[in-house]
């Protein structure tokens, strides 16, 4: 596995934004799909493009470039990772969405799959999983198994926040799939958590709880 720190100084300040813990949801919310805008323009930045002739409103021919084949597929792990979409669809309007539900078991940390909606043609696609915390690494895991088994064009990841154990346990299992990210956290706790991270992402993007 390859993971790439996004340090854009616009990305590290909405991040430390994220972290604090006065963010109401609303703002939080917006965040998380401004991150996930900035990050998607460096996991795209190596799509194939093929170059032809067009014709500008001034009558002139102009050499463009345009992406190879189908728009891409991006694939939220949900919940937490539907407040990603928005940010990729403003870049990438044509982009199809997929949908993996995943939760993580409190008492095993284990993955569990309980929802499973991927378009048919995705083996024609560049896939893009996206979930803001990369924290064990089990439902990332779990996401690129079910999705390599329909062979896309190629397959990478975005987070917010990864940490130091999610990333050596998934360079077992996916050494090929590029993670980008925009910062990797100290460690996990007995929980799972990141820390220091920002708390548990879903419940602040949808405001299931007060404080996290």
């Amino acid at each position: 596995m390859a993971i790439r720190i996004i340090e854009h100084p616009l990305l590290q300040d909405k991040l430390s934004k994220m972290r604090d813990m006065r963010t109401p949801s609303e703002t939080f919310r917006n965040l998380v799909a401004e991150v996930a805008n900035l990050l998607a323009y460096e996991a795209t930045r190596d799509l194939e493009t093929y170059e032809t002739e067009i014709q500008t409103p001034l009558g002139e021919r102009a050499s463009v470039h345009l992406l190879v084949g189908k728009s891409p597929c991006i694939v939220p792990i949900l919940r937490a990772g539907l407040g990603m979409v928005d940010g990729l669809l403003n870049l990438i309007p044509n982009a199809i969405v997929g949908h993996l539900g995943i939760f993580r078991d409190h008492t095993t940390l284990q993955p569990v799959i309980y929802y499973n909606k991927l378009p048919d043609d995705i083996a024609d696609r560049h896939v893009i999983i996206v979930d803001p915390m990369f924290a064990t690494g089990g439902s990332l895991i779990a996401a690129c198994d079910l999705i390599k088994q329909h062979k896309p064009r190629s397959l990478r990841a975005m987070c917010i926040l990864a940490a130091p154990e999610g990333m050596e346990t998934f360079e077992k299992y996916h050494p090929d799939v590029v993670v980008y990210c925009a910062a990797v956290d100290r460690c996990l706790n007995e929980k799972g958590y990141i820390l220091p991270g920002l708390g548990d992402a879903g419940d602040r993007l949808f405001g299931t709880k007060e404080k996290n």
